[in-house]
């Protein structure tokens, strides 16, 4: 049977990602690795976290060499930092919601997971970052088996592509509904397989009962490098603000989709990276700043 499709969310239409009247700024931790390129990673996850009117934070789980073009170097931070650097945050300010990417390796998942204990009942978004838009692999065979065992059934929500789904699930050519109900028997409490690399770019939503269709428009001339960083950070963020899972889901395929239409096609000679606080449509200034 089809997934029914809902429609797109008036807040996402409009901007305004964060909800008002809620008192305070929420805090938002990125567990992810860095981009020299400022295009994906822990920068694009602090754009979306400002979009969405939150506090960002991180904690770095890997230092990337990285331009519009390719990842030329990655450097892993060791376990024991990676616990430090949550800990640090999670003490002093506390965290609403947790947005985690690239891991790479099994000591960093290990830490990760150990990390988490740090982070209370905040909601965890697990973007399960595999290959890099440039075709670089960011998360290497022993880490996968990990990644399933120790992060997947403590998701909130996780987001794979397509590709990343029939990895997680080992199934290939099977439907993105299909995956999405693969994915979720690994444990998560949600699954929303994104449609960004697929022809049609609608995700696919399942939470163990409800089976629905989140459509979206592809956006052939925009800039995708980092979309995928965008969705779930806002999703992360939608979180934090009180959203259920499919709310969220709905807000953050409209605000990705949108980045990517607004991306930044002349930043580099690769792909450019997407554009979520609109920096591509601002007048540019013709007289030095003071």
């Amino acid at each position: 049977m089809a997934a029914p499709v809902d429609p797109p969310p008036a807040c996402a239409r409009t901007g305004a990602c964060a909800r008002p009247g809620v008192p305070g700024r929420v805090r938002l931790l990125s567990i992810a690795g860095s981009d020299s390129g400022g295009g994906a990673g822990i920068q694009a996850d602090l754009k979306a976290f400002a979009r969405c009117g939150a506090h960002g934070m991180t904690a770095i789980t890997a230092v990337t060499a990285q331009n519009t073009t390719g990842v030329t170097a990655v450097e892993a931070i060791p376990g024991e930092m990676v616990v430090a650097q949550v800990r640090a945050v999670a003490e002093d300010i506390g965290v609403d919601a947790v947005k985690i990417g690239m891991l790479g390796t099994v000591e960093t998942i290990e830490a990760v997971h150990r990390a988490l204990d740090l982070t209370g009942s905040a909601p965890v978004v697990l973007d399960p970052v595999m290959v890099a838009e440039s075709g670089a692999t960011l998360l290497d065979e022993a880490a996968r088996g990990a990644l399933v065992e120790l992060l997947l059934p403590r998701a909130t929500v996780v987001t794979p592509n397509v590709p990343e789904a029939e990895v997680l699930a080992a199934q290939g050519d099977a439907t993105p509904e299909a995956l999405a109900r693969a994915v979720h028997a690994l444990g998560p409490r949600t699954v929303v397989v994104t449609g960004g690399h697929r022809e049609d770019a609608t995700d696919h939503f399942f939470d163990g009962e409800r089976l629905t269709a989140i459509p979206g428009e592809r956006h052939p001339d925009g800039a995708a490098h980092g979309s995928g960083c965008t969705h779930s950070s806002v999703l992360a963020a939608r979180l934090a603000h009180g959203d259920e899972p499919l709310a969220a889901a709905r807000v953050a395929k409209e605000i990705a989709s949108q980045s990517v239409a607004d991306g930044l096609r002349g930043i580099g000679v690769g792909a450019g990276p997407v554009d979520v606080l609109g920096a591509g449509t601002a007048p540019v200034r013709k007289d030095p700043l003071p």
